[in-house]
């Protein structure tokens, strides 16, 4: 049997998340410059959005670069937002056919003003597809996204536009990135790396982490059906017990 008839396409992650890890250190192994690593990362990132399209995944999020990458050497910074934009240009008759919708999160004003116009032209063009929505995690970090989040509200509440007391999950969820977006069910992270890494904090809060020691490049489709059916095999209980689940 494939592992592709083993998954229980009932049972999908409505939103799965992935922090896309080791790049640098899968070019190293083969005696290349970190940026071919991101090159050949792009690669993997296609495949499993076919993947995900072919499965009926409603929601990928991608962990493409992070608020503390913008201290990385700057000929690699300039190197992945050299690969965004090309990506993004190349990428876009794809998104159209397979009716992808495009989104962002991050600090987006931090952006290059060359990934910035691609990204906002790309956003346009796709915001009525409705297949699934591809999410760029983009500039970005969680602790940022909560800190704006609680500045806003605290400001809102200042003003008299919500009263305190009003302030629950829903509202702080309203005043996130992912506003849009359900909570993750299934997040996994590549490269053997065991932490969460600034992404998603509060969006995480329930779902389930799957690690893998494959390097991000070398992350293909038969690793993610292995991701899916590991995480079928738990049992998602949410604070209840198991005989209430059953």
């Amino acid at each position: 049997m494939n592992l592709v008839d083993s998954i229980d396409k009932e049972r999908l992650p409505n939103h799965l998340a992935i922090i896309m890890d080791g790049n640098g250190r899968w070019a190293k192994k083969q005696g290349f410059l970190r940026a071919f690593g991101h090159e050949r990362g792009s690669e993997s990132v296609k495949e499993i959005i076919r993947t995900c399209i072919q499965l009926g995944i409603q929601n990928l999020t991608l962990y493409a670069f992070s608020t503390e990458n913008w201290n990385r050497p700057k000929l690699e910074v300039d190197t992945l937002m050299k690969i965004l934009v090309k990506s993004l240009r190349k990428e876009l008759a794809t998104l159209e056919e397979k009716k992808i919708r495009l989104n962002t999160i991050g600090n987006f004003e931090k952006l290059p003003s060359s990934a910035q116009k691609e990204l906002s032209s790309v956003i346009e063009r796709t915001k009525n597809n409705d297949k699934m929505t591809l999410t760029l995690a983009l500039s970005y970090g969680s602790r940022e996204e909560i800190v704006n989040a609680v500045k806003t509200i605290s400001d809102k509440v200042k003003n008299n536009i919500i009263s305190i007391d009003s302030i629950d999950d829903s509202i702080i969820n309203e005043h996130l990135y992912t506003h849009n977006l359900p909570d993750v069910d299934l997040l996994i992270r590549t490269s053997g790396e065991h932490r969460i890494s600034n992404f998603l904090l509060w969006q995480i809060a329930y779902a389930e982490l799957y690690f893998t020691d494959i390097l991000w490049p070398d992350f293909k489709e038969h690793d993610l059906y292995e991701a899916i059916i590991s995480y079928q095999k738990r049992e998602r209980r949410f604070g209840k017990t198991s005989e209430q689940i059953k």
